[in-house]
């Protein structure tokens, strides 16, 4: 009863927008919800990253079944990806057990260091075959091996990214799989992504869980948005060309980058 007491339908269609988003593209977890808790609601940044992070969790498993459904999933790439992810994101967590990571100083670099990986990102995406033929014609064909060690390390950069601030899971995660999987329509890159997504989310906002850092009424209000939002998007995503897909990606980072440089 307190729980249903304390939900807040701003944050519910909130949380629909950007589940609309996550489940399209495989990006807007953290890279939109954060800076909108925080910047628009006011909540604080530690309050934010722990409760968006298994709001992240329970919105893309959602996504993920509708995607394994339609098979738009490469699990053998989430395998690889997880294997990194969850030992960087439990090494992680142990850190910021001991460390003060609410430090102005440390907000701000972390803050600038995403922005910049975003505005990347949508440019990456904007120019997906430039950028592809330009990797081609100097690293040529990659040996599979290579690229499963390759996947693992992202998964681990993830770990550590998503642990400490909830962003980089969607926009940095499929920009790499773009790069070491250009065969792949976007649609099982988003669904690839977005399964990798429930077991790394899962287990560092069960960390920050731990730590304190986590609101019930906000993650419930979130929730009630969310859940449609990311089966109706999700659903969208294979039905929609990839030249669509990677335009609207692109713009959402964009103005994500916008939000966190500002």
């Amino acid at each position: 009863m307190h729980l249903l007491s304390a939900i807040n339908p701003l944050y519910s269609v909130s949380g629909f927008a950007v589940g609309l988003l996550v489940g399209m593209t495989g990006v807007g977890g953290g890279s939109l919800m954060t800076p909108l808790l925080i910047l628009l609601f006011g909540i604080h940044p530690a309050t934010a990253v722990g409760t968006d992070l298994l709001y992240a969790s329970a919105t893309k498993t959602g996504g993920t079944l509708v995607h394994g459904l339609t098979r738009t999933v490469e699990w053998r790439v989430v395998g690889w990806l997880a294997a990194g992810s969850v030992p960087a994101t439990v090494l992680t967590l142990l850190a910021l057990s001991r460390l003060d990571m609410d430090g102005a100083l440390a907000r701000r670099l972390i803050t600038l260091a995403l922005s910049g990986a975003l505005f990347a990102t949508a440019a990456a995406l904007s120019f997906r075959a430039a950028i592809l033929e330009l990797y081609a014609r100097r690293f040529g064909a990659v040996d599979p091996a290579r690229v499963a060690g390759l996947t693992v390390v992202v998964g681990a950069v993830l770990g550590v990214l998503v642990s400490i601030s909830s962003v980089g899971a969607g926009a940095i995660g499929v920009t790499a799989l773009v790069l070491l999987y250009p065969q792949l329509p976007m649609a099982r890159i988003v669904g690839s992504d977005i399964a990798h997504a429930v077991p790394l989310t899962l287990v560092a906002g069960l960390g920050h869980w731990v730590l304190g850092s986590v609101d019930w009424g906000l993650f419930g209000s979130l929730l009630i948005g969310s859940l449609p939002g990311i089966v109706l998007g999700s659903l969208l995503s294979s039905r929609m060309p990839d030249p669509i897909l990677r335009i609207l990606l692109a713009g959402t980072l964009f103005v994500v980058g916008i939000k966190l440089l500002f």
